[in-house]
């Protein structure tokens, strides 16, 4: 278990009998009612345990202690240790929700977070392979296991649905067989919000997936493997972390690309889908996104990569 686990841990037990009550209700809340993930709320409860700590710290016993200095102080305290931006951003908006949550469920007579101002975050644009390296990404040997072997089958085909489709690492090993329409070549995805939609895929990647139904997965599973899709060593669903160095050993094998893991993928398959002429809330459906306003940042990687062709190709550049 990482340090900062356990420093949170430590924190939220030692928190006023109050406090840490409120805790434990915001993560049913969140939970149950938001049905948010477990990363999600892990998230949600690191950022309010830090704050609740502080405000133990200074005295407060209750959420009710909450005003908008301690909450002003709380994030002074984490740029003066150098959080970024967009963390402050994100922390922030944390809080504010927490504090809207209880002050609507009477545990605060005030909202404070109401008046509470985020710096604004960067949006930086993320880091995208080229069409011709994230082929030489998904048809190169792997570096991990280059036989034919189920675990050679299993890598190909994880990189080659996740730029095929363009979904997260956590749908992708969510995924279990029956999600699988062969035929029509589209998944059954579980996305944040256990929302569902529909994404299809291509021919490389049902060459792929046949080939690992066929030769790889069967070599793999156990009595346990379940109906998983994709399986791990042992024969049990596969684990994100070990989605992410496939991803990454994969990509580093090929000289020249940019560092990315699973997100570096679909942030690839999004720009190359608009380059192609995708329609931007065609995109926006594939990738699952809430808002257009988050698809949006893709049509800046595009249009970065125009004006570097304007700028070596236009006379009067």
């Amino acid at each position: 278990m990482d340090n900062r686990r356990v420093d949170l841990r430590a924190q939220r037990t030692a928190l006023p009998p109050a406090l840490a009550t409120a805790v434990e209700d915001y993560e049913r809340y969140l939970t149950l009612e938001l049905n948010r993930s477990p990363n999600t709320v892990r998230a949600y409860l690191g950022d309010v345990v830090g704050l609740l700590d502080h405000l133990a710290r200074l005295g407060g016993r209750t959420i009710n202690d909450l005003e908008l200095a301690t909450l002003r102080g709380w994030l002074a305290i984490m740029r003066n240790n150098g959080a970024a931006r967009n963390t402050l951003a994100r922390r922030s908006a944390a809080l504010r929700t927490f504090t809207a949550w209880a002050h609507r469920t009477g545990r605060s007579a005030t909202d404070p977070g109401q008046l509470l101002v985020s710096p604004k975050a960067h949006r930086t644009l993320p880091p995208v392979l080229r069409a011709d390296e994230a082929a030489a990404v998904i048809d190169g040997p792997d570096p991990a296991d280059p036989d034919d072997s189920p675990i050679g089958l299993r890598d190909r085909l994880v990189v080659e649905l996740l730029y095929a489709s363009g979904i997260r690492v956590s749908e992708l090993t969510g995924l279990d067989v029956d999600d699988v329409d062969r035929q029509r070549r589209v998944l059954r995805v579980l996305g944040k919000g256990n929302k569902q939609r529909t994404v299809p895929y291509g021919v490389p990647a049902e060459r792929a997936l046949e080939a690992w139904l066929s030769r790889g997965r069967p070599g793999l599973a156990v009595d346990g493997s379940g109906p998983a899709l994709l399986l791990g060593a042992r024969g049990k669903r596969i684990d994100q972390r070990v989605v992410r160095q496939i991803v990454h050993d994969r990509v580093r094998a090929v000289p020249g690309t940019p560092d990315i893991g699973p997100h570096g993928l679909r942030h690839s398959a999004a720009t190359h889908l608009l380059d192609g002429g995708a329609d931007l809330r065609a995109v926006q459906e594939l990738l699952g996104h809430a808002s257009l306003a988050t698809t949006q940042i893709y049509t800046h990687v595009s249009m970065s990569r125009l004006r570097a062709v304007y700028s070596q190709a236009h006379p009067r550049a």
